[in-house]
């Protein structure tokens, strides 16, 4: 190039987010000119000297801006498309320069840059910058994270991460207008063939048809929320129909909660409280998130009243026999529940489920596109926290309780997330059929003869 191209980060004009717009200046022959392009950086991750964006990992990024929240950094896919925003930048101009030369043309800085100008700036309708849809991705999550429970934004921040490497395989720019039917089919059928390897163990990560619906069902969610921000949305999105698959319901029976609490724990301290916290679960359908917060002062005239996390409702759980006698074993404790991380609980579930010989075999069949993948887990491995709340719900049935009463004791809001918790077991069947058709006097084989 005879000019000479530099990019700078401006100190005056910083978003809420930290973040500042580069300035670009193109100087020849002792003519400067300078323009604002789209991009928005932070300045400490602007190197000067390679003008270019530099990737930052957790560890320094908690030295160098510790008031920042890394979800708000740019992972290494980010730093790729702004560093390639900033080298097409510079080819368009190289390219001016090269076409101006080839014509014979004397030119002055104001010259290329009108060129320059010409080329990005569309003649009718203006557009919104390369990376508007993510940064309004981020914008959503730092408006709702606060009111949210913890780690519920994590699944936008996925699919912030899959639309970008969308864009960069399918070479063509996400925009809010062109979210239509036709892209969300493109997206999912993306998120099918999605593969990346893991550089420590090399084991190779895909998505489900799961994963994928979820991922899905966000897209339509964040574009609901764009919409009534007053951003310009296509409303073909909401022609694509997201195909959910059925989930296998894992709970307990009640002779495998029988078997839990019969079980011997008299010299096992660490299970013992595992097994309180599953069979309260179990006994009161309140989720992990409840038992936690759970306090003595929730606890009155034989009820537990509490406004649950997820919901933020007002709950009223009955105390049963079960449940009171755990109560009292910590009626001396500062909590009534003896809770420990997540992590950790359902890592020793499957250690005190093990040892209660709750190891029934079952089938685990998940989709990815068309593939059909099923694995065979003994019923221990796949027992979390999550299931006692499941386990409520089904034994509850099983019992006579109506779906009615089950749904108000455990605070399901409607039948179709209800339903979803709820397994049907051979035996409520089989006492529908009896108390329907009545029992039968004597079983007897038909047919096959002696």
């Amino acid at each position: 190039m005879e000019g000479t191209l530099r990019f700078t980060p401006r100190k005056d004009k910083v978003r809420k987010d930290g973040k500042t717009f580069l300035r670009v200046s193109y100087s020849l022959k002792d003519q400067r000119k300078i323009l604002s392009t789209d991009i928005y950086v932070f300045r400490f991750l602007w190197d000067n000297n390679t003008q270019r964006v530099l990737y930052c990992n957790k560890r320094d990024a908690k030295k160098i801006a510790p008031g920042i929240d890394f979800d708000f950094f740019p992972n290494e896919t980010d730093v790729r498309l702004l560093n390639k925003k900033i080298s097409d930048i510079e080819t368009i101009f190289e390219g001016i320069e090269a076409d101006f030369n080839r014509k014979g043309y004397k030119y002055s800085s104001e010259d290329v840059v009108n060129e320059y100008r010409q080329l990005i700036s569309p003649t009718t309708k203006k557009e919104a910058p390369n990376d508007f849809v993510f940064d309004f991705i981020d914008k959503y999550i730092k408006e709702n994270e606060p009111s949210r429970a913890k780690g519920s934004m994590g699944v936008y921040k996925s699919l912030k991460k899959h639309l970008q490497n969308y864009q960069i395989a399918k070479r063509t720019k996400v925009r809010f207008d062109t979210m239509d039917n036709s892209f969300m089919r493109s997206f999912q059928n993306f998120l099918i063939q999605w593969k990346e390897v893991n550089p420590k163990t090399k084991r190779v990560k895909t998505l489900n048809n799961i994963t994928i619906a979820k991922q899905l069902s966000t897209v339509k969610t964040f574009l609901n929320y764009a919409k009534a921000e007053g951003i310009e949305v296509s409303d073909k999105y909401k022609d694509f129909k997201v195909k959910r698959q059925k989930l296998e319901v894992i709970a307990l029976t009640e002779r495998e909660l029988m078997q839990l609490i019969n079980l011997d724990l008299s010299t096992n301290e660490r299970l013992d409280r595992v097994r309180d916290l599953f069979v309260f679960s179990s006994v009161t359908g309140l989720r992990r998130s409840d038992l936690e917060q759970l306090t003595h002062d929730h606890i009155s005239g034989g009820d537990i009243k509490i406004t649950v996390t997820k919901t933020k409702e007002l709950l009223t759980v009955p105390l049963n026999k079960y449940s009171l006698t755990i109560l009292n074993k910590y009626k001396e404790n500062k909590k009534p529940l003896p809770v420990i991380s997540n992590q950790r609980l359902n890592e020793y579930l499957k250690e005190l489920c093990k040892l209660a010989e709750i190891n029934d075999s079952i089938e685990i069949v998940r989709f990815k596109g068309a593939e059909r993948i099923t694995t065979i887990h003994p019923k221990y491995e796949l027992i979390s926290i999550h299931n006692g709340r499941k386990t409520f719900a089904t034994l509850s049935l099983e019992k006579g309780m109506n779906a009615e009463t089950v749904m108000k004791l455990g605070g399901w809001s409607d039948y179709k997330s209800f339903s979803r918790y709820v397994n049907i077991t051979e035996n409520v069947k089989r006492k529908a059929m009896t108390s329907a058709w009545g029992a039968p006097e004597v079983m007897k084989v038909v047919g096959g003869g002696e």
